[in-house]
C-alpha cells in the first residue's frame, strides 16, 4: 500500500512538470501564419531588375532645373504637407507624384511666364512614401523605416537595421504585407535567426515596397 502511495505521488510529480514544461514552450513560441515566401536569390551584376517608378515622399530633397533659366530653378526639400515653393511657384504638391510628372506640372505654371520651357526634376535625397517604404519593428537594434531599392531582400533590410536585439525571437518573425491584386493584408513567416545565425540563405526572401516586418520578443 506503501509503494502504492509514493507510485502515485511520483506519477503526479511527474504531470506537474510535464505540464510547467508546456506552458513554457507556450510562453516561448507564437502563432505562425503558416504562410511561407520562396528564398531570394543572390543578386549578381548584369542581374538588376527595375523597381517601379519612384513616388515622391515628404521630406525628399529635390533639384528642380529649368534649361536656359536656372534662376527659375531651385534646390528645395519636400515639406511634410507635401508641396514645394520654387520661384514664381508659391505652392505646388510634389507628394504622390513621379520626378518627369512634378517636372510637367512646374512647366504648366511656367509657360505663364516663359515660352516653352524645358523642365526636369532630379530626386537627391528620398525617403518615398510610406507605400514604397520597408518598416521594421520589434526586437531589432534600431527599427527603422527604410526606402524600398529594387531587388531588396530580407538580409539587406536586416543589415540596415544592425540585426536582431538580445532577446528577439527571430524565427517567429512575420512579414505583412498588402496584396494588390485582391487588396487584402497577407502575412508570412519569415525564420530571421536561421537566416542570421546559421547562415541560411533558404530563408532570406525577396522584399517589396510597402513590407512590414514585425519581430516579437522571445519570453524566455
Amino acid at each position: 500500500m506503501r509503494v502504492s502511495l509514493e507510485y502515485k505521488a511520483v506519477f503526479k510529480s511527474a504531470l506537474a512538470l510535464g505540464a510547467a514544461a508546456t506552458a513554457l514552450a507556450g510562453c516561448s513560441t507564437t502563432s505562425t501564419t503558416g504562410n511561407s515566401l520562396p528564398a531570394a536569390t543572390f543578386v549578381g551584376q548584369g542581374q538588376q531588375e527595375v523597381s517601379e517608378e519612384y513616388i515622391i515622399g515628404p521630406l525628399d530633397e529635390l533639384t528642380v532645373f529649368v534649361w536656359r533659366n536656372p534662376e527659375l530653378g531651385a534646390k528645395v526639400q519636400v515639406r511634410p504637407d507635401g508641396r514645394i515653393t520654387t520661384p514664381l511657384i508659391s505652392e505646388m504638391t510634389a507628394v504622390g507624384k513621379t520626378p518627369a510628372q512634378l517636372a510637367g506640372d512646374i512647366k504648366k505654371v511656367l509657360t505663364q511666364y516663359i515660352s516653352d520651357p524645358l523642365v526636369s526634376v532630379m530626386v537627391d535625397k528620398f525617403q518615398g512614401t510610406f507605400s514604397q517604404q520597408i518598416r521594421i519593428v520589434g526586437a531589432t537594434e534600431k527599427p527603422a523605416s527604410l526606402p524600398y531599392r529594387a531587388n531588396m531582400t530580407l538580409l539587406d533590410a536586416m543589415i540596415e537595421v544592425g540585426g536582431l536585439s538580445e532577446f528577439a525571437a527571430g524565427d517567429n518573425a512575420r512579414l505583412v504585407r498588402h496584396d494588390r491584386a485582391t487588396g487584402k493584408q497577407r502575412e508570412y513567416d519569415l525564420k530571421i535567426s536561421r537566416l542570421i545565425k546559421r547562415g541560411d540563405t533558404s530563408a532570406n526572401v525577396r522584399l517589396e515596397p510597402g513590407d512590414v516586418i514585425i519581430i516579437p520578443e522571445s519570453m524566455f
